[in-house]
């Protein structure tokens, strides 16, 4: 791993990477391996200046907002867009899964599939875009 930059938003970034790192680590598996996935389909997903910190105590990417954020809990995992629209807009999609008001639940052994996270990611996207502007 390269060594962390030191002050400015490089050193902040690095930091951010390091504490979901350390979170990732902590994490037992399957739901280490789980939540991995779900990080790379995000980070595919997600635009390049997106980065990652600890928001809430979960690992999460923000690009121009909370972009979302995903977490290991013992009995299952799960994923929060960081809005109600985006869960509403993919309700269909949605249907197989544990759902409540900010979050997508699924079991510790199996992610959800990218090309739904990478749906969920994009939309995020879009409207924290449409909202800066």
């Amino acid at each position: 791993m390269k060594k962390a930059a030191t002050g400015g938003s490089a050193g902040k970034a690095a930091d951010g990477l390091a504490a979901v790192e350390a979170y990732l680590a902590a994490v037992p598996e399957p739901g280490r391996g789980t939540l991995e996935k779900i990080r790379a389909v995000i980070r595919s997903a997600a635009p390049k200046e997106a980065t990652e910190a600890i928001s809430y105590g979960m690992p999460a990417f923000k690009y121009k907002g909370g972009l979302v954020a995903y977490a290991a809990f013992k009995n299952h995992c799960s994923l929060f867009p960081m809005s109600l629209a985006v869960i509403a807009q993919f309700s269909e999609d949605l249907k197989p899964f544990q759902t409540s008001k900010g979050t997508i639940q699924f079991p510790l052994d199996k992610p959800l599939a990218s090309a739904l996270v990478k749906k969920l990611v994009k939309a995020k996207v879009a409207e924290n875009e449409a909202k800066k502007k």
